[in-house]
């Protein structure tokens, strides 16, 4: 049978007035149908999660690690350690960063090795972060952190010391240069598969969140607090 034909790859959307603009960072030389720049979409994605993994260069080399972050408004926290040196040294000027978030939604399983995927919302972040230096925003961006894990959790735990507080790095990252990228739906099969003996579809994923482990110690004297019992997050 001969090969389906692939529907042409549309342009990059225009972006609109609730949307980032586009930049060469943010514009993808494949599977332009995916992107998104929409405000509202990145917000939502961004919300959904709490791990991103942050990339930058020290000393010449690339260097990727995972960190807590939390959204507040059109600017990300980002959970770091006084001991990192390229956090000491970011300077002033700052510290060029990539961000990026994944959730994962599915495995998408085709009838051909090469057309197998993943179902993924996902956000890139481009821009250069700067050091939080002042307590008092500080103290406020690990509140929004810890919010940003768990909301509610901030009021029911001890404030950090300032020992504590001297020993964590926060960086802030505005939202500027950003965008989205999404794939959905079932497997791109070629026509000359679709008789193929093999299983296609796609294996739904999902993060579950199960009932709350109180400390060896008794964790709570009082009842399981409402923020942990109705837990979920999406």
């Amino acid at each position: 049978m001969p090969t389906r034909p692939r529907t042409p790859t549309p342009a990059t959307p225009t972006p609109g007035p609730a949307d980032y603009p586009p930049t060469a960072r943010t514009t993808p030389t494949r599977s332009r149908e995916r992107i998104a720049y929409d405000r509202e979409l990145v917000h939502a994605i961004l919300d959904e999660g709490y791990l991103c993994h942050l990339g930058f260069v020290r000393d010449g080399h690339p260097v990727v690690l995972p960190t807590l972050y939390a959204r507040d408004g059109e600017r990300l926290w980002l959970h770091g350690s006084t001991g990192s040196p390229s956090l000491r040294a970011d300077g002033e000027s700052g510290l060029p960063v990539c961000v990026t978030v994944t959730l994962v939604d599915g495995l998408v399983l085709a009838r051909s090795a090469f057309h197998h995927s993943v179902n993924y919302r996902s956000v890139v972040v481009h821009g250069t972060a700067h050091r939080v230096t002042g307590e008092a925003e500080r103290r406020r961006a690990l509140d929004v952190l810890v919010d940003g894990v768990v909301p509610g959790r901030a009021a029911d735990c001890r404030p950090a010391s300032a020992k504590e507080l001297s020993a964590t790095a926060v960086l802030a990252l505005d939202l500027a240069e950003v965008s989205a990228k999404v794939r959905a739906g079932g497997p791109n099969d070629d026509a000359g598969d679709l008789d193929l003996p093999h299983w296609s579809g796609v294996l739904p994923v999902a993060t579950t969140y199960g009932a709350p482990v109180p400390a060896e110690d008794g964790g709570h004297r009082g009842a399981t607090p409402a923020y942990l019992r109705d837990y979920a997050r999406g």
